[in-house]
């Protein structure tokens, strides 16, 4: 029987760091579902697909495989064959991701996919919905959050390591657009559990939060 650990929360609270820096302590595959969604916005600019054609983006779900595959402890991303871990982290990908994850019949498809990524195995998986939608019974459900100031500073930090130029401004906006499609999709919007063990992580470090899920993780196997 499979182990699910599933993380939710807005963008920039961590929830993609903190999964990865505990996975393979607590033994589980780390499953970043955001990924799927960011290779149907990064193949629908490859079509150059008007983000309001939603008949064509649903087209692209439908069509498009995604493979992850790890390599030297990296998730590698592959789109069709074609590997775009970096491309789908892009500008023009962030901008977009957020409405065409709102698309009902996108987050069915995706949702599917995910399920599928995930079957037969002790996982930890991570997004907006996990808790809600793509694995309702999850063994673990946490919630991890930050105030936006810090989220937004985060995620520029982030993009100046990886050479992605936004400013400070452009990447608030974009978080606080997120915020707001993500708590107001009809379907798979963000919210928090009654199961749910909330973590404000605005003044933790990494190493911190890591702890706390692994210390709340490690509990509940024991009550297993």
């Amino acid at each position: 029987m499979s182990f699910v650990v599933g993380i939710d929360g807005p963008a920039g609270s961590g929830k993609g760091t903190s999964t990865k820096k505990v996975a393979r302590p607590l033994g589980l595959i780390s499953i970043d579902t955001g990924i799927t969604y960011r290779c149907v916005a990064l193949e629908a600019l490859n079509r150059k697909v008007d983000i309001n054609d939603f008949n064509a983006i649903i087209t692209i779900a439908k069509e498009i495989e995604i493979d992850i595959q790890k390599q030297d402890d990296k998730d590698i991303v592959f789109l069709n064959g074609s590997n775009v871990t970096d491309a789908i982290r892009s500008k023009e990908v962030t901008n977009i991701v957020s409405p065409i994850s709102g698309i009902k019949e996108v987050r069915s498809i995706m949702v599917e996919l995910q399920r599928k990524l995930a079957e037969g195995k002790d996982i930890i998986a991570e997004g907006r919905d996990i808790c809600t939608v793509v694995f309702p019974d999850a063994d673990v459900k946490i919630y991890l959050d930050a105030d936006i100031d810090e989220r937004a500073n985060r995620r520029f930090k982030e993009n100046q390591e990886k050479g992605i130029e936004m400013t400070y401004e452009e990447v608030l906006k974009n978080i606080t657009d997120r915020d707001y499609n993500d708590t107001h999709k009809e379907v798979g919007s963000l919210m928090i559990t009654d199961e749910s063990i909330y973590i404000d992580s605005s003044s933790l470090t990494i190493e911190e939060v890591a702890e706390k899920i692994i210390d709340i993780v490690n509990e509940k196997r024991n009550k297993k």
